[in-house]
């Protein structure tokens, strides 16, 4: 059975394995050094519980960061095992309960024309989020999606 919930510190090692598992989708995590920043935020968000995952067995095989103060998703994987079984919208769901839902949702990912971004961009606009501005984090050309406030 998979679990939804949010991360605590003893996620942390399943969800870096995960991490490293998916890492060359995610410009910016290409070096150790930018990997230990990763860590850091990681452990920061799980404090503030805005680090949901989804686990099967106490292993990690979903992850989302997200920023109340920015009222943005940040960050989210699924393990290529475990897709298109619903965990990114199960994750999403629980994370909506903490964003505020009066304002506009933001979260980035990959432009158009990239491979990588088909499923993401998918996933996105089926639940309401639309396309903006192109943006480039990372050094990696990016598009903001926007889920506008109800």
């Amino acid at each position: 059975m998979i679990e939804v919930g949010f991360a605590t510190v003893s996620d942390f090692l399943s969800w870096m394995e995960l991490m490293r598992l998916v890492s060359w989708n995610f410009p910016g995590l290409e070096t150790k050094e930018n990997m230990l920043e990763y860590e850091k935020t990681l452990f920061k968000n799980i404090n503030r519980q805005s680090a949901i995952c989804a686990k099967e067995n106490s292993k990690v095989i979903g992850i989302l960061i997200f920023s109340v103060k920015h009222n943005m998703l940040s960050c989210m994987a699924v393990h290529p095992e475990y897709r298109r079984r619903g965990i990114a919208c199960q994750m999403i769901s629980l994370m909506f309960t903490k964003l505020d839902i009066t304002k506009d949702i933001t979260v980035s990912t990959f432009r158009e024309n990239d491979e990588k971004g088909i499923a993401p961009r998918a996933l996105y606009k089926k639940l309401g989020f639309v396309e903006d501005e192109l943006i480039e984090e990372f050094g990696y050309p990016n598009q903001k999606f926007i889920l506008y406030a109800k």
